[in-house]
């Protein structure tokens, strides 16, 4: 059963597969596990030549009784001084997120441009973005290069330094639009080819 827990026999498969001298990969096979699954649990309990199947399945367990810790809170977003309720951009931002998503957004890109239009400046760096959206900084690539794409966000060098604001202005939904249409001309012409 890939992808769940090794168990002791899995684990005594692994140390009598080492002592063959046999690689992760036929171990793996053996197993019906990915060789990088066999790779991390030799690695994490002594490398090939300190494996002990009994020590990494009490280590593993010792593992799995540790309590989870919580998540720390959502670092407060700077109040700007614009009078604005706090509460009220929050369940506003919540609101047009899912009014775009139903329009056909993914979810990511959706959050990041209700986050981008909510903002006094309307342009934020990737790392105000990651830590108001709380969010990896993957995430965060991956929707701006979308929503880049699509013509809906740009790019602003700030001033003498190397970081990169993404910025949403008064034209965005003029710049979707045409770039829907130049879309819809080209799925149309490929239409026509076909």
């Amino acid at each position: 059963m890939p992808g769940g827990r090794l168990t002791s026999e899995d684990r005594q498969h692994i140390a009598a597969g080492l002592a063959e001298g046999l690689g992760y990969t036929e171990i793996g096979l053996r197993l019906g596990r990915p060789a990088s699954t066999v790779m991390r649990e030799v690695a994490r309990n002594g490398g090939p030549d300190g494996y002990g199947a009994d020590r990494a399945h009490e280590a593993a367990r010792h593992r799995a009784r540790r309590p989870k810790q919580a998540r720390p809170p959502a670092p407060p977003v700077p109040d700007t001084g614009h009078g604005r309720d706090p509460e009220a951009v929050r369940d506003f931002t919540e609101s047009f997120t899912e009014l775009l998503e139903h329009q056909g957004l993914p979810r990511m890109m959706a959050r990041v441009l209700a986050c981008l239009l909510v903002t006094d400046s309307g342009t934020l760096t990737a790392a105000d973005l990651v830590q108001r959206l709380r969010v990896s900084p993957a995430s965060v690539s991956h929707a701006v290069t979308f929503l880049e794409q699509q013509g809906m966000i740009g790019r602003e060098r700030v001033p003498g330094g190397r970081r990169v604001r993404y910025a949403v202005d008064d034209e965005v939904w003029i710049r979707s639009t045409l770039a829907a249409l130049q879309m819809n001309d080209v799925l149309a012409a490929a239409s026509q080819r076909a």
